[in-house]
């Protein structure tokens, strides 16, 4: 009887494959097909054991590589004691937020489930990264980097490099994210970190005082006189780094998905969530092994110099290991204008073109009438309630526990409210859950101003914005005048440097629910983000797709969850019809491929 069923499922297989053949040859975005299994694992990175989140057994996860275009689809198994979601930060999801893997859009994974995430990287470039959105987890890893390569039609502004490297840098803590967790719970700050990683690994041992022997390092492997395209994504907790290579320059290409004009830097500061990219000619005579450094940023260097990332660029035909001193770090620990100018003098290359075949210059942001303005205000956390937490204009964000969009397909009343305020307010803070009632087709200024301690970064999922101006200070309407209209870089995390404030413009075209958030970890946790709601009033399913087919339910929706069935054969989730046509596409596209 197996062997019978074995055969009837062979042979409706087959002629499912014939009937289907010559559509799916002429089918339009090809696919492409991740299986994600995030458990834990033991790594030493700073020579301490400790228990790390891993994707498919590797810590950093392995990248996701996708074309303009392309429909990635990503079934991710939760093998972790907790819910996990996964975020795709910098991917905008068009008209797509069901799959963009935080709390307000997606009810979470469950422990021992899966769910397969499906979105197209429509009309996008660049390099980004993806991690585990919920409870600290990305202090713990699961995350690794995510980039979109142009199509072949489109040309890219430089040379061919000779290959792509992908590295993630990020300040460690040797405890995981559970007791990091319960330090902010109990009101502690997160103290100093304690070191650095670069993919994954420790420090070289530059220093036999600072780093201890057995510390496995990571090591770039090169050959001399080739240009290479360095992606550089700061997956951190809340510390801003200075990347740099011993004796190379740096030269700027893209960053978060639109070329930058090609400056030469010899060292750039990466904040909290953000990626760029690199074009790094090897050019040196190769005497030696050469230095990268990835060091923190505004701190007592003669107190964290433990906390120094360091891996070893080398040549093939190297004469021996890196050596010396590290190249130093900018000299500004008192004053950041240095970092401040550096940031705006980061433009856009305006000739190039990005996913499309027209130059990314031909918006002319510039010219467009401000809709609505928002100025928002950050201060250091305070106790709400008894409790520590940090606020977005006075208002600490409590966890959602339906979705945004998914309460308002199902009309639950009371999942949200649509009154965050668009200027700081004189009230006591409270905890709420208060949204943007953002206007499509919108175009709006956002104003943050930093009156905490500290280097942050906000982000904003769905979108990328136009990053016209910082400055010391508080914003005022006459801080306008300095704001560059005309080629102010795109992205989607900016720093903002304490006592002062960043500018950014932004056209609501993206239909959905979308986090804006800050990127640095604890701040994250303790309350400061928020969503903007932006639903177009004459919706008639052509802006923004209808909810997915293997959606989750949870909080007020939760009784509608069927159990998830598992046999020792297959893991496949309640989505599984989606997941087997997607398999399917990805077999006749091979077949069609040799054809």
């Amino acid at each position: 009887m197996a062997a019978l069923s074995r055969f009837s499922l062979f042979t409706l297989f087959s002629l499912t494959c014939i009937a289907l053949l010559s559509t799916l040859c002429s089918a339009g975005d090809p696919y492409v097909f991740y299986d994600f299994r995030v458990s834990y694992i033991t790594a030493s990175p700073l020579g301490v054991p400790q228990r790390v989140i891993a994707v498919n057994g590797k810590f950093p996860g392995p990248p996701i590589n996708a074309t303009t275009n392309n429909n990635v689809v990503v079934n991710v198994h939760n093998e972790l004691d907790e819910n996990l979601l996964m975020t795709w930060s910098g991917v905008q999801m068009r008209r797509n937020s069901w799959q963009d893997g935080v709390l307000g859009t997606n009810c979470p994974i469950p422990p021992s489930w899966n769910w397969t995430y499906q979105f197209q990287v429509k009309d996008q470039i660049g390099s980004f990264f993806y991690f585990p959105s919920l409870n600290l987890q990305r202090a713990s890893g699961g995350f690794g980097s995510f980039h979109i390569n142009n199509r072949a039609e489109i040309n890219v502004p430089f040379n061919l490099p000779a290959g792509d490297i992908f590295i993630t840098i990020g300040d460690w803590y040797t405890q995981n994210h559970t007791a990091l967790r319960t330090a902010l719970d109990a009101g502690k700050d997160l103290g100093m970190p304690d070191g650095v990683l670069i993919n994954g690994k420790g420090p070289f041992q530059f220093n036999n005082t600072l780093v201890p022997d057995g510390i496995q390092y990571e090591t770039i492997n090169v050959d001399p006189g080739k240009t290479y395209r360095i992606r550089v994504h700061n997956v951190g907790i809340s510390t801003s780094l200075n990347f740099r290579i011993q004796n190379h320059n740096l030269v700027l290409a893209e960053t978060e998905g639109y070329y930058t004009m090609q400056q030469n830097y010899t060292n750039l500061d990466i904040h909290v969530g953000q990626s760029y990219s690199f074009l790094i000619t090897m050019d040196q005579n190769a005497s030696s092994d050469y230095y990268i450094v990835a060091s923190a940023r505004f701190v007592n260097e003669s107190l964290w110099q433990r906390v120094t990332g360091v891996a070893v660029l080398h040549y093939s035909n190297s004469k021996g290991p890196a050596s010396g001193p590290l190249p130093d770090p900018p000299n500004d620990f008192y004053d950041k204008t240095w970092s401040m100018n550096q940031a705006l003098s980061i433009r856009q290359n305006g000739s190039a073109s990005g996913a499309r075949p027209n130059p990314q210059g031909s918006f002319h942001y510039g010219q467009i009438n401000v809709t609505d303005l928002y100025v928002i205000k950050t201060v250091p956390p305070q106790i709400i309630g008894g409790k520590l937490r940090a606020t977005l204009n006075g208002i600490s964000f409590a966890n959602l526990t339906t979705p945004i969009r998914l309460a308002d397909k199902n009309n639950v009343r009371g999942a949200y409210k649509l009154d965050f305020p668009n200027m700081p307010l004189n009230r006591t803070p409270r905890t709420d859950i208060s949204v943007i009632n953002a206007t499509y087709k919108g175009f709006i200024e956002i104003i943050f101003q930093n009156n905490d301690t500290a280097v942050q970064s906000f982000h904003l999922d769905g979108y990328s914005f136009f990053l016209v101006g910082m400055g010391f200070g508080d914003w005022t309407e006459n801080s306008r005048s300095a704001y560059n209209k005309w080629d102010a870089i795109t992205r989607c995390t900016t720093q903002v440097f304490p006592g002062a404030w960043t500018a950014v413009l932004v056209s609501l075209d993206n239909p959905g629910a979308w986090n804006l958030r800050a990127q640095n970890l604890d701040r994250w946790y303790l309350g400061q983000e928020t969503y903007l709601r932006i639903v177009n009033p004459e919706e008639s399913g052509e802006t923004e797709f209808g909810v997915p087919d293997n959606v989750l339910y949870c909080g007020a929706l939760a009784s509608r969850q069927k159990e998830q069935k598992h046999s020792s054969a297959t893991s496949i989730s309640g989505g599984s019809s989606r997941l087997l046509i997607s398999l399917l596409v990805a077999f006749f596209t091979l077949v069609c491929t040799f054809r």
